[in-house]
């Protein structure tokens, strides 16, 4: 269900304090949290435009003219330069009122543990961006939430790729194939391959073509206006480039979901490959001498163990680490052998490295923490395909999946999040 159609939402479980929320960035949404009732802003858009900023502004007020007594704290993204965090700084003022930044994959797991009540959980946050702890760009994260949300670990996340020319990339599906290329060691490919996927555009000379791709070649292999991402959304990019799906994005999304049908196509057209596990043409790896599948046999891939965590904003642990890139490498490995006439197969076996990937990292951490509860949150989540290949694995080890229900798993429903970490931080000072 669309939040923009929700007026109200009820909770299984009161919130120990009212708190205004100003939601994400995208897709903006702002909430109004009081007791186990949840009241809902219409959807505003994206707050790079002046109306959706100013449609905020309006909203916010109106929320606080339904509030049944004070409200508590504003909470708000971590990004310092957001429309919305200049508004909830200044609402907080103007109230006299702690203004509450949440970290923005921490406030999607928070969501469902709101929705449905849920206390200690697990969280994989997959989307396209969103600010971390460290300043860089996350969006591939394993969290471990405790309940309320306010006290929670970065466990571990997907292994970084460069952003060639900054956010530029996430528009440029090409540019994440290069970064990608690159960080699996296949650079010398960078500039004849992709160059020969550019000089396919409409207006694209083969010179400029190849001069473009050798630009983004140099800026990778110098380090230059490359920031590090974490985001599965950046991950699905680089593989719809590499594949030759989409080289240029129109709209969000755009690579990612060519890339999802793709494989869906293909999977319908190859019967018995729809499989999440066991010894197919889309697993050809043998697991390691003693490891054992989750179905209990020795076939499949073998995604490696979670290997570090790391705490939350504000505390002392080690660094978080990534998960260990040995699966996605070897999908990485292969996809630049395949021709894009055989995107289809290349598309079915990133989907199916991938979520194998994260499931093991995730029954790991579970393992390791006693813990069944999973949560599942953030845009990449839309994905069919990826949502049921995961959910598969993570519910043959043993563990309780869960995703919201009547809320949106992309940003429209961020603000929830973000007011029950925030009343649950009031309530533990």
């Amino acid at each position: 269900m669309n939040v923009a159609a929700l007026a109200r939402t009820r909770l299984p479980q009161p919130a120990p304090a009212r708190v205004l929320a100003c939601g994400a960035f995208l897709k903006n949404t702002a909430c109004l949290l009081q007791g186990d009732e949840v009241l809902w802003s219409t959807e505003h858009g994206d707050l790079s435009t002046p109306d959706a900023c100013v449609a905020l502004e309006a909203s916010l007020e109106r929320l606080l003219a339904q509030a049944s007594g004070p409200v508590q704290a504003v909470a708000h993204d971590l990004h310092p330069d957001f429309h919305s965090t200049r508004l909830a700084h200044q609402l907080a003022e103007r109230l006299g009122v702690p203004a509450v930044a949440v970290q923005h994959h921490q406030a999607h797991i928070a969501v469902v543990q709101a929705e449905q009540g849920l206390g200690e959980v697990l969280g994989l946050a997959l989307d396209g961006v969103g600010l971390g702890t460290d300043g860089s760009a996350w969006g591939g994260e394993l969290l471990h939430l405790a309940a309320g949300g306010a006290a929670w670990q970065r466990l571990a996340h997907l292994p970084a790729l460069a952003l060639p020319g900054g956010d530029v990339a996430a528009r440029e599906p090409w540019r994440m194939a290069a970064a990608a290329l690159h960080a699996a060691g296949y650079a010398e490919q960078i500039e004849p391959r992709l160059g020969r996927m550019l000089a396919t555009q409409p207006g694209t000379s083969t010179a400029q073509a190849t001069q473009a791709a050798r630009l983004v070649a140099q800026m990778l292999a110098r380090g230059l206006n490359c920031p590090p991402t974490t985001a599965a959304g950046r991950w699905f990019d680089a593989a719809a480039g590499l594949l030759g799906l989409n080289l240029r994005q129109r709209f969000e999304a755009e690579a990612a979901i060519a890339l999802e049908r793709c494989a869906t196509e293909w999977l319908a057209a190859h019967p018995g490959l729809d499989e999440p596990w066991g010894r197919t043409p889309l697993s050809p790896t043998p697991l390691p001498q003693g490891e054992r599948g989750f179905d209990g046999g020795d076939g499949g891939i073998s995604p490696s163990p979670l290997v570090g965590e790391g705490r939350g904003e504000g505390a002392s642990a080690p660094t978080p680490q990534p998960f260990q890139p040995e699966t996605l490498a070897a999908l990485l490995a292969l996809v630049p052998q395949l021709d894009p006439t055989q995107a289809g197969e290349g598309a079915a076996r990133f989907h199916y490295h991938l979520a194998a990937a994260l499931a093991h990292a995730t029954v790991s951490a579970a393992q390791q923490r006693n813990l069944s509860t999973v949560v599942l949150g953030g845009g990449c989540f839309f994905n069919a395909l990826l949502s049921r290949w995961l959910t598969a694995r993570l519910r043959a080890a043993g563990l309780q999946v869960h995703r919201p229900n009547t809320l949106s798993c992309g940003d429209a429903g961020l603000a929830l999040g973000q007011a029950w970490v925030a009343a649950a931080v009031l309530a533990s000072t």
